[in-house]
Parts: C-alpha cells; sequence; structure tokens
C-alpha cells in the first residue's frame, strides 16, 4: 500500500450489494461505489471496505472496519444476524481488502 496514489486518482469501483449483511445502512440491490486502498490503514476503522477471500475466488464481500489488530483488521457486518464476518474468520489481513467506501 505504500505506493498506493492518493484517493482521488484511483479508480472507482461500482458494487452491487447483494444479500443483507450492511442493512440497515445499505439495502440489497443498491450500488456502492469505492475506491482506494488508503495508504493510512488508521483511517479503515469506521469505514466501509470491500474484501476479498482467498477461500471465496470471485465474491466480494462488504463489511465495516471495527477495529485493527496487529496490522489486520476486524471486520463486522452492520446487520449482525445476517452476516458472516470477522466473528467467523477472525482477522483480515490488510491485503484483502481491496478498496473504501466513497460515498454512503
Amino acid at each position: 500500500c505504500e505506493n498506493t496514489p492518493p484517493m482521488g486518482m484511483l479508480p472507482l469501483r461500482r458494487v452491487l450489494i447483494q444479500g443483507d449483511s450492511m442493512l440497515p445502512t445499505f439495502k440489497n440491490g443498491r450500488v456502492l461505489a469505492f475506491r482506494g486502498p488508503y495508504k493510512d490503514v488508521e483511517k479503515y476503522v469506521g469505514r466501509v471496505v470491500l474484501i476479498v477471500r482467498p477461500q471465496f475466488p470471485n465474491t466480494f464481500f462488504i463489511k465495516r472496519v471495527k477495529r485493527i489488530e496487529n496490522g489486520a483488521f476486524w471486520v463486522e457486518g452492520d446487520n449482525l444476524d445476517a452476516s458472516t464476518d470477522s466473528r467467523t474468520w477472525g482477522l483480515i489481513p490488510v491485503d484483502q481488502i481491496i478498496a473504501v467506501a466513497f460515498r454512503k
């Protein structure tokens, strides 16, 4: 991430939300814009991020970063009853977070 250009220069990604894990903040069928990743990982806390997990190829996950521990991220969906997240996966390495939500 150290050679990442400033956020304004990064490509914008649009992602269709499928599922209820981010309710009530984001509903199923909403399109959300992402940019990133940030150079300063401390800025991730509280933000919605786009995650890629190696065990789920071709699938992206949208979660909120709750905290950073030892350089890795604890992420959760806003709807804990309908979310698979760090409560199942554990901490997420920084290289699995590929973008940050651009707007709400």
